[in-house]
């Protein structure tokens, strides 16, 4: 049920195994056997940064402002690969990837990164008996606040194509704990920083959000504008494939998207292999939703975790829980699924807490929280943590209790199903290799069996979490 991926790869993304911020700047690596010299040029070259992060229980979101990522020669001149000072929530993306930023810098060879971070803020889950879950805020107190990263391999910047560095912020070690397991408040900002080139698994970009700006339908090519204000050129083909039979003649300076793809070598504009239109109404938000009402049957309305929004000019906030009334003539959609089945197994009546969705409609209807309008709903990947139940590793299942923050909204054991078309990461190399794991974290769809009622997840990624 899950479309296998095409092979290509795309220099910048987001995962959310060990929370990590990729950043996509003007880099391009050096191919193989060819000779660089340390120290940069007057020439310049595109370079990316990709992010991922690993969760903490209870944990809704780590937002933080980036104020500078730099590379650094071995002379130690310094430049940026980063635009502006964007506040970036390193929990929104669980085992994704997604482009962050991308700008041309000098071309050389860097052998560390520097990230400087500014003021930041937890927020968290707060369940009660009987009431919908809150979400609760605190102020980060940062033990440092400039981190340095040596790269075990450097970041070489050509003018062959773009490349990039890929930053893992590692959430479950960063935020501080006490004995009873309670936040503190504290975190000691932890990063793993790699060099990655568009062809390295980790340079495929899972989802994309962002507003169409303009679009060229007889070049087969669109412009976007993402979340921190950088604009992108995406090119379609005979091979991209559009959610719910629309195509590029659908799009205006209205559509919100959603796309999935690779670094084009050759120019740095993204070549889509999927794409998808959140709205056709000029408003978009994503997130978990954490409340459904009624809790069984056909749903009248869900609270939604935003974690993305577009515009922020609405009523809704980045961070908080809206409420989104839902009328009956919503259309309901699941990314990378094009069979008629996606609308038996989503749709109001099976929408379920712990979900990733993103809603679409128009502005005006976003304007009160607590009143929210929409046209359409779409089920979205996710990235859920658990644990591995013992001996359940069965024909294309296996079986998991999910923790973290997801762990508060999805109680009970939930059955994986794997097809051909899921990817393996941390080290495993296969389903087999999924039984020696204690603790896993599985990227995919959540959805209600409707035939026997339970929780099962279709798996895209299947990570070792150990």
């Amino acid at each position: 049920m899950l479309r296998k991926s095409s092979g290509k790869t795309l220099l910048l993304s987001v995962l959310s195994v060990p929370l990590a911020l990729l950043l996509v700047s003007g880099c391009g690596t050096a191919p193989s056997g060819s000779n660089s010299s340390g120290g940069t040029s007057s020439n310049t070259a595109p370079a990316f940064v990709i992010g991922t992060d690993a969760p903490r229980a209870g944990v809704t979101s780590f937002s933080v402002q980036v104020m500078s990522i730099n590379a650094l020669d071995a002379q130690g001149n310094s430049v940026s690969l980063l635009s502006g000072s964007p506040t970036v929530d390193f929990a929104r993306y669980n085992g994704l990837q997604t482009l962050l930023d991308m700008n041309d810098v000098p071309a050389g060879t860097y052998n560390s990164i520097v990230i400087t971070l500014g003021s930041a803020t937890i927020g968290y889950l707060q369940t009660q008996q009987g009431a919908p879950p809150t979400i609760q805020t605190m102020p980060a107190v940062l033990t440092q606040s400039t981190i340095t990263e040596t790269l075990s391999s450097p970041l070489v910047v050509a003018q062959t194509g773009p490349v990039g560095i890929r930053l893992d912020f590692d959430l479950y070690k960063s935020i501080q704990v006490d004995s009873s397991g309670q936040i503190t408040g504290q975190v000691t900002p932890t990063f793993d920083v790699k060099a990655i080139g568009p062809d390295d698994p980790g340079a495929y970009i899972d989802e994309f959000d962002a507003g169409v700006v303009s679009v060229n339908a007889s070049g087969q090519s669109f412009v976007i504008q993402g979340p921190h204000g950088n604009q992108f050129t995406v090119q379609v083909n005979g091979q991209t494939e559009w959610d719910n039979n629309e195509s590029i003649n659908q799009l205006t300076s209205n559509s919100i998207v959603q796309i999935s793809g690779v670094l084009d070598r050759a120019d740095s504009t993204i070549d889509a292999d999927e794409v998808a239109i959140l709205s056709q109404d000029g408003f978009y938000a994503s997130g978990q939703i954490t409340y459904v009402q009624p809790s069984s049957g056909t749903a009248s309305s869900f609270d939604l975790y935003v974690r993305g929004l577009l515009p922020a000019s609405t009523g809704l906030s980045l961070g908080q829980i809206a409420q989104v009334n839902l009328t009956g003539n919503e259309k309901y959609f699941i990314y990378w699924m094009h069979n008629p089945l996606s609308q038996f197994l989503f749709n109001s009546g099976s929408l379920l807490p712990g979900q990733h969705v993103s809603i679409g409609g128009p502005a005006s209807g976003a304007s009160n929280p607590q009143a929210v309008t929409v046209k359409r709903v779409v089920l979205r990947h996710w990235g859920y943590v658990g644990t591995l139940v013992p001996n359940s590793v069965k024909g294309n299942t296996f079986q998991m209790n999910v923790t973290g923050f997801a762990g508060l909204l999805v109680p009970g054991t939930v059955t994986v199903y794997v097809t051909d078309g899921t990817h393996y990461r941390g080290g495993l190399n296969g389903l087999n290799d999924v039984s020696s794991a204690a603790t896993v974290r599985v990227v995919g769809l959540l959805i209600r069996d409707p035939f026997s009622g339970n929780l099962v997840l279709l798996a895209h990624y299947v990570d070792d979490m150990d």
